[in-house]
Parts: structure tokens; sequence; C-alpha cells
């Protein structure tokens, strides 16, 4: 009797831990699927931001060129990511670009930049910081602007000289009480554009023979 009660309490307690780990792995496969498609939407915001939809016609989430190796040291990147084109009619218009400043005051930042095809900004976001709340956080959206006085800057406007921050002669602000931050931005964003520039061709999907008659001002290099 004692044996069978061990047999009968076994089978039972190997059918609870079956039926247990189903459940489990129905919610994980759930909640995976549902955490996946959340990222994905959040993603897709971000880069709708930065090149609004009425410009494009793609899913520039699946549209996507790993990074150069020959733009990954100046990008502050360790390993090649996506970067997104947007398009209109077939024809590249903007790519959004991920790069790290890694001199920001408390760390990297990691930053987003859209350029459009013509070189201007088309946006920026700083996606991962972790400044200073009050001072250098100001960097992020939802507690300024500054980062918007980027959009439609480019190469040639202001000149390269004048890519930095106010108080290092530039022409961008810095914040009251901090200078780090925006001296690391701006400068990380100088060179997405020095970058984008140099691998036009590549990125735009030009034929290098249309390119001959065009001048190209890549700025100075650090």
């Amino acid at each position: 009797m004692l044996g069978a009660s061990i047999s009968k309490n076994s089978v039972l307690l190997g059918l609870f831990a079956l039926v247990t780990a189903g459940v489990l792995a129905v919610t994980n496969v759930s909640t995976r699927d549902r955490i996946a498609e959340a990222e994905r939407q959040a993603a897709e915001r971000a880069l709708y931001e930065l090149v609004t939809a009425d410009r494009v016609d793609n899913d520039m989430l699946s549209d996507t060129i790993a990074t150069p190796a020959g733009m990954m040291a100046d990008l502050g990147l360790t390993q090649p990511e996506p970067i997104y084109r947007a398009r209109k009619n077939g024809k590249v218009i903007a790519v959004i670009v991920p790069a790290i400043a890694p001199d920001g005051y408390s760390g990297a930042i990691r930053l987003l930049v859209g350029v459009n095809r013509d070189g201007t900004v088309a946006g920026a976001r700083a996606l991962v910081h972790k400044e200073t709340p009050g001072l250098g956080d100001k960097v992020d959206t939802n507690k300024s602007d500054w980062i918007l006085g980027f959009n439609g800057k480019s190469l040639s406007d202001p000149a390269p000289e004048r890519w930095a921050v106010k108080k290092d002669g530039g022409e961008f602000d810095q914040f009251t009480g901090a200078t780090i931050t925006p001296r690391a931005v701006t400068g990380q964003i100088k060179r997405v554009l020095q970058q984008v520039q140099a691998e036009r061709n590549l990125l735009f999907e030009i034929p290098e023979q249309a390119e001959v008659n065009t001048p190209r001002n890549v700025g100075d290099k650090r």
C-alpha cells in the first residue's frame, strides 16, 4: 500500500510539473511576443519623430543597412547596428543613424540622428543617458526642446568650426550650469553628419557616376 501511494503521488507530481511547465511556456511565448511588439512600436515611434510619416511610404524598421565598418569608430559603436532608410517612391530621402557620444557628464549618451538626402539634420534624439536630473537631462525632449535646435543644420550651416557650444566659440547653446552634456551631443551629431557625407553614395543608393560633378564638403575631421 505504501509503495502504491508513493508511486501514485510521484505520477501526480510529475503531471503537475508538466502542466506547470506547459503553462509557463505558453505564458512566456505570449509575453515575449507582446514585449517584442511593444518594442517594435516604440522603435517605430522614435523613427517617425525624426522622419515624419507623411514623408515616407516604406517600412523604415524593415529597410535597413548594417553600419559600414569605416563609420563605426566615429559613431562610437563597437559592433554594426542597423541604419534605417526612409524612402519615397523608392528613393532614399533620409537615413536614421545610431550613434553613441562617449563623453557625457555621467557616461555614454546613445543617440539616433536622422540625416536628409541633402545633408541636413532631419532630427536627433537622446535615447539612453544617465545625465544629471535638472541639468544634463535637458538633452531629453521630455525635459526641454534643446536638441530640436539641430533640425535643418548641416556641415555648411553652421560652418564645421562652428559646430560647438557657444562657450567653445560655436553656434549651439549649452545648458545653464552644464556644458559637458551639450558639448558631447553637439560633437557627436557633427561626426554623424561627417560620416553620412563620406558614405553618402552607399547609404542613399546613389550611383557613383551621378556624383561626378557634385561638390562635396565633408567638413573637418577630428
